[in-house]
């Protein structure tokens, strides 16, 4: 996708938002630290995505007037497995995550938007996410509905587990979401 520029709420300049592979790591490491605590690798949904790279084509960095870092997003390969051993290939969205100053202002649901905006919508993969059903699901569809059965590797808070499937029926109604190992 190229940069599109964004208006962020209360803010008289602009955000550029930039494929995430253009930006050092290191700096994107400092950014989730910042945004989440060093101890962040600890939460369940790193397990869920262990072993796995974020999907460059769905991940995204927003910059601000002065090209300073600011806010990223990542997505993940990852499925959840039902009970008979098959594993369903969905795309897992986040961390989104922006500076802690910076927060309320217009970057995360600008980053949001540029990664649901890259899904193909011809064959689209379930994305599953972990955040507040009433945002998420206002925004970009996303809905706790359906995942009542599903399970992680660690302690989640169920009404926080979050999907948006073009057709919801082909879910499995059971299962446990992991990285996506193919």
């Amino acid at each position: 996708m190229a940069a599109s520029l964004l208006s962020a709420r209360a803010m008289s300049d602009s955000a550029t938002i930039i494929p995430l592979d253009n930006v050092e790591p290191a700096l994107v490491e400092a950014l989730l630290d910042r945004a989440f605590e060093p101890e962040r690798h600890k939460r369940t949904a790193y397990k869920v995505r262990d072993g796995v790279d974020w999907l460059p084509a769905l991940s995204f960095a927003a910059l601000d007037s002065s090209e300073m870092l600011v806010g990223s997003i990542q997505c993940w390969p990852v499925a959840l497995t039902d009970p008979d051993g098959r594993a369903h290939p969905m795309i897992m969205v986040g961390p989104v995550a922006v500076l802690p100053e910076l927060q309320n202002m217009g970057y995360g649901k600008a980053l949001m938007s540029a990664s649901m905006a890259c899904i193909d919508g011809r064959a689209p993969l379930p994305q599953v996410m972990v955040g507040d059903p009433e945002y998420y699901g206002r925004f970009w569809g996303f809905s706790n509905e359906g995942t009542a059965g599903w399970d992680l590797p660690g302690p989640f808070d169920p009404r926080r587990l979050l999907v948006r499937c073009e057709n919801p029926a082909v879910l499995p109604a059971r299962g446990m979401l992991g990285p996506w190992l193919r």
